[in-house]
């Protein structure tokens, strides 16, 4: 049965009033718990603390100020929204209701894309490197290498078929787990650092810079984002409107946590210029462990194997909310055939988007391992920025929707509001947005700003690779992706005029049922 979403005039603001069969084949089984632990299984990144760490001493520096200055404002905007629009498809919803279908549908696509390329891309390849490095040898390109990254893909996208009831709790365990590996990880550092010396401390600086700044910006703000991705199962949480708030203040302070420990934790035991970002967290762990002797040798391998759990569970979580997110596109018109957005009947699952996100991440992986044919580190850092890349543009019409929402619609009720008011929302949306504009144009375009601004840049040495090859995996992306975007849009039209159905896509006044 084909999920479609309601009529705008017909969602309610508080879903007590809602119609429970407004997106046919749904179960409210999310509680507040559910809603924390899916944020910080989908929001903490496991496999961009290396990454981070990259960046010395000022990455510290940075990961605290961009958690005040982008974090901050950033859940606020979106506590706000997700509790007072917690309809199913989160983002999608906002971004039609305030720009129409046809923009919403462009920007799901690349929030949506994210997460194949990611879970192919540096997921992946994060979880490989782990595995063969400290548990058993894979190699790169061979038949094993194949066949557990084959396996991690697949496995993330079955956790994502399951019925959210029985899913939520995989997502929950890696969430825990996540958590536990990353507190491990920077107890035992503190521990050997206390013991052998912080060596890693020596001669470095936590002064920031420009140049630091604009290397680590795109992947910080990539490492912040993401609190309002378990809104895109809003109406399978038991009560938005009270736990969404609530949920994302825990996870984004959770989250701030798990990046600045373990990135100084890092950096305190190992010198910044041996740290690769494929395997920083791990190489790490190995240092600090290898005091321990044998006990030390199977602690890593139990670290390693939870670790590539982590990874796997985090791709999940992110599955689970980004298809339901695409599903709803499809659904809505927006995406090729309405079939697409289809919820299993039993499960309660968009299965058939789940399936395309399996293959495009399998052809991602695929790309990316035979056509990049960099060192393990330059493959691994290309197609996490092309995962960063994707994000950061859907955020550029996506931050823009809240306030057009807050404006257009003032009377919808808000049980949470940023504080200060007006002010408060428009200066925190701002800085959001700023922020998401320097990180996208950093992402798509490395070195021109450095150029601009005096700051020295050795491409190829940042890169591992040439621009040539960066840019037609950055850009590429970002070009095919618009015109599956513009094909998916008019294939879906054509196929509605032929069917009878009615577009309207351009409906954004249609909301006076969401006012209280």
């Amino acid at each position: 049965m084909s999920s479609t979403s309601a009529p705008d005039s017909q969602v309610p603001a508080d879903r007590s009033d809602a119609d429970p069969d407004s997106v046919p084949n749904l179960h409210r089984s999310l509680g507040r718990f559910d809603i924390m632990a899916l944020g910080i299984a989908a929001v903490i990144s496991a496999d961009v603390i290396g990454q981070i760490a990259t960046g010395g001493g000022e990455a510290v520096t940075w990961t605290a100020l961009l958690a005040v200055l982008f974090l901050v404002p950033y859940a606020l905007l979106f506590a706000e929204t997700g509790a007072a629009f917690p309809q199913e498809g989160g983002p999608y919803v906002w971004v039609k209701l305030a720009y129409g279908r046809t923009t919403a549908a462009l920007t799901t696509l690349f929030y949506w894309v994210t997460n194949p390329v990611w879970l192919g891309g540096s997921l992946v390849f994060a979880a490989a490197a782990a595995w063969d490095g400290h548990v058993t040898h894979l190699g790169s390109g061979t038949v094993a290498d194949y066949v557990f990254k084959l396996t991690f893909i697949w496995v993330s996208i079955l956790t994502a078929v399951v019925s959210l009831r029985r899913g939520k709790w995989i997502t929950t365990v890696g969430a825990i787990a996540k958590v536990g590996v990353m507190l491990t990880v920077t107890g035992a550092a503190l521990v050997y650092g206390l013991q052998h010396g912080f060596k890693g401390l020596s001669g470095t600086s936590f002064a920031p810079t420009t140049g630091g700044l604009l290397a680590l910006a795109p992947i910080l703000l990539f490492a912040y984002v993401g609190f309002e991705a378990p809104n895109a199962a809003g109406e399978e949480m038991r009560n938005p409107k009270r736990d969404v708030p609530i949920s994302i203040g825990v996870s984004g302070a959770v989250a701030a946590c798990c990046y600045l420990l373990p990135v100084f934790a890092i950096l305190a035991v190992v010198p910044a210029r041996q740290i690769t970002g494929v395997a920083g967290f791990l190489d790490a762990a190995a240092l600090v462990f290898g005091s321990y002797g044998a006990a030390g040798h199977t602690l890593l391998t139990a670290v390693s194997v939870t670790f590539v759990f982590v990874l796997m569970t985090q791709g999940s979580a992110w599955m689970i909310v980004s298809d339901r997110m695409q599903a709803m596109a499809a659904a809505d018109g927006g995406f090729f055939s309405r079939s697409l957005g289809a919820f299993h009947p039993r499960l309660g699952t968009p299965v058939r988007m789940n399936l395309v996100s399996g293959v495009t991440a399998t052809v991602f992986m695929l790309a990316a391992t035979l056509l990049v044919n960099g060192t393990a580190a330059a493959d691994f850092k290309v197609v996490l920025t092309v995962a960063v890349t994707t994000l950061l543009l859907s955020y550029l019409t996506v931050i823009p929707a809240l306030g057009a929402l807050r404006r257009n619609h003032p009377n919808v009720s808000r049980p949470y509001r940023v504080p200060f008011g007006a002010w408060g929302f428009r200066i925190s949306l701002g800085l959001v947005y700023v922020w998401i504009v320097l990180g996208s144009w950093i992402a798509l375009f490395p070195g021109v700003l450095e150029k601009v601004l005096g700051v020295g840049y050795d491409f190829t040495g940042t890169w591992g690779v040439s621009r040539t090859v960066f840019e037609a995996f950055t850009l590429g992306t970002v070009v095919v992706l618009l015109a599956v975007g513009i094909v998916g849009r008019l294939v879906a039209a054509r196929l509605d005029r032929r069917g009878g159905v009615a577009d309207a896509a351009d409906d954004t006044h249609a909301v006076e049922e969401l006012r209280a």
